[in-house]
């Protein structure tokens, strides 16, 4: 399916918007016709133009050639009587009426076409926008180690409006223009089917130069939307590295790569913006060179006996030259299909993007955790290179075993396998016997609770935090959660109490609050596995302890993996595995891996020494 298509038929739960719209621009273009029908008699009177009078009511023969001639002989016979009985003043006002409010309705049916599009327009960004967000959080967490996260943002916004604004209003203005055009021709032939065959020829040169200017529109939109995404790149990593750049007095270095990459930005959009402005004024300067030609040629068609009268002629050109509206926003339209093709390939790049982690046709349920979590063989890599190689471990139920060693070991690798954020390059993960591929993802997830060295809180109460996830959370358990986590303690100081926000990224809370809030978390989901993911290393000694008493608190009657950069806290695990480069150099409990005087005795003599 081609981009076009693609964004296009995100406008089908629209459709009755856009076929109502359509509707009101095909009236919008009768009732322009109508008005301007309605200048001849109007110019007749004023030109004092003496047609042969038509006396006798005309007839029409049933002939489709015919109807040309009987409405203009009908209109003659009818303005005739008028004007011989009431006077041509009076033909005169009541033309001038008819041309009011002809325009009236003509701007009301355009004014009803615009509103019906309204609905289309937010509605198609409103699901591009959750199709996005829906797929940012289906994609595994691999994907984004790759991708930026202001290119993301920009994805979601600025490249969802170029789509809306060129794309998807262009498609319309496609299907919409067409139809203007189709009645303004008609009438245009029924005037001069001669004059107009002559107008059509030079149609296709103006086709041609914008279709040109298009092309390289596109091309400039694309260096532009990529540039952009590095400024958002940068937006972000200044608001979030502020202390850093202040510190380390990095200002201007900052600053000086940020004004670099809005200065490429400049360019490329100054680009975009003439390549944009050139359509326009190429499009009117042929439309004047159109309009010069179809007045020459009809000028010498008058004077050699076969033209128009004055009224006609002057008709034929305001309705040609209101052709020339639909035509230019057409050829608009087309341009901007070549700059909107560039946003629209980077949001389906991003829906089209694979899903690698994800449920096989035959995964299974899977309600507990009855017996062990076995690595047989297991190797990984990021790339090329193997960080996990041939990696073999056994972790029997109500077992707390820790993983230690030097920092790219591989330890936090082996917790993103073990929940499925990524997958195996070969071996097998089983859990219970069952390799956790053919587990029903979800399912499988409902088994694990989670705490990390980096506390992750949404910017909401304290409440939502703990009992994210649940549908219907219960006071009784989210209380019963921080009291386990040694969270109560400060949570009930706050005015607010549990219903307190605690801002964005937790900003309000100290490091070791935010922690013991997370382990809030993990307890009120009550999970039969946990993973601790260096949960203490970055708390001062004081939060350390009353974070330790939590996990202590929230680990027993479970199985937990413990990634642990401070032995102290590890000591009283049942099974300590000491990793390097991706393998198994050393296992068992504290007591015995001292007394093997080997790595793991190492790394407790350097920290102890420290």
């Amino acid at each position: 399916m081609s981009l076009y298509k693609r964004a296009f038929s995100y406008a089908k739960p629209y459709k009755s918007s856009f076929i109502t719209a359509i509707l009101f621009n095909l009236l919008y273009a009768i009732f322009n016709i109508v008005a301007l029908g309605f200048m001849m008699p109007i110019l007749s009177v004023l030109f004092d133009e003496n047609n042969q009078d038509i006396v006798i009511k005309p007839i029409y023969s049933g002939n489709l050639g015919d109807l040309k001639d009987f409405f203009s002989d009908y209109s003659a016979y009818y303005m005739n009587n008028l004007s011989h009985t009431e006077g041509p003043i009076y033909v005169l006002a009541i033309s001038c009426i008819v041309f009011i409010i002809a325009f009236l309705f003509r701007n009301i049916f355009s004014f009803l076409s615009e509103t019906c599009l309204v609905d289309l327009r937010s509605g198609v960004t409103k699901d591009l926008r959750v199709d996005i967000h829906n797929k940012i959080i289906e994609l595994p967490v691999a994907y984004f180690t790759e991708k930026k996260k202001g290119d993301m943002i920009n994805r979601i916004s600025n490249d969802v409006n170029e789509v809306e604004s060129n794309i998807l209003n262009s498609i319309v203005e496609i299907v919409r223009s067409p139809i203007m055009i189709i009645v303004f021709v008609t009438v245009l032939f029924t005037v001069s089917h001669q004059l107009t065959i002559f107008a059509i020829l030079v149609f296709p040169i103006m086709g041609t130069i914008i279709s040109l200017i298009g092309k390289s529109l596109k091309r400039a939109a694309a260096n532009a939307q990529d540039e952009l995404s590095n400024i958002i790149t940068y937006v972000d990593e200044t608001l979030t590295s502020l202390k850093i750049i202040k510190i380390f007095n990095a200002e201007d270095q900052v600053k000086g790569r940020f004004n670099e990459s809005i200065n490429k930005y400049r360019k490329y959009l100054q680009r975009v913006m003439k390549k944009r402005a050139l359509a326009s004024p190429t499009s009117e300067f042929l439309g004047a060179v159109t309009i010069g030609l179809i007045v020459f040629f009809g000028g010498k068609l008058s004077l050699e006996g076969d033209g128009l009268s004055g009224s006609q002629f002057i008709f034929y050109i305001a309705t040609f030259y209101t052709l020339l509206d639909p035509i230019k926003r057409f050829s608009k339209a087309l341009s901007d299909v070549q700059k909107g093709e560039v946003s629209a390939k980077r949001i389906f790049d991003v829906l089209d993007a694979d899903v690698a982690i994800k449920d096989l046709p035959n995964s299974k349920s899977i309600e507990s955790f009855e017996d062990k979590i076995e690595f047989k063989n297991v190797t990984f890599a990021y790339g090329k290179h193997d960080v996990i190689e041939n990696f073999n471990l056994t972790i029997n139920k109500g077992e707390t075993v820790a993983l230690v060693g030097q920092s790219g070991s591989g330890k936090s690798t082996l917790a993103n396998l073990i929940t499925r954020f990524w997958d195996v390059k070969s071996g097998q993960i089983l859990i219970d016997g069952i390799d956790i591929k053919h587990i029903k993802l979800h399912d499988y997830r409902t088994l694990f609770g989670l705490v990390t060295q980096d506390s992750i809180l949404f910017n909401d109460t304290l409440f939502n935090n703990i009992a994210l996830g649940d549908k219907h959370p219960s006071q009784e358990k989210v209380e019963h959660a921080a009291q386990i986590a040694n969270a109560e303690e400060f949570i009930i100081k706050m005015p607010e109490k549990y219903q307190e926000s605690v801002g964005e990224g937790g900003g309000k809370l100290s490091g070791g609050q935010k922690q013991r809030v997370s382990i809030a978390r993990a307890v009120y989901k009550n999970p039969p596995i946990m993973i601790l993911d260096e949960a203490t290393s970055a708390l001062d000694t004081k939060s350390e302890k009353l974070v330790q008493v939590a996990l202590n608190n929230m680990m027993k009657n479970r199985t937990s993996l413990v990634i642990a950069h401070r032995l102290s806290t590890i000591q009283n695990a049942d099974k300590i595995v000491v990793m390097e480069a991706g393998k198994i150099i050393e296992q068992g409990n504290h007591l015995q891996l001292i007394e093997q005087k080997g790595a793991y005795a190492n790394l407790v003599n350097m920290q102890n020494f420290a």
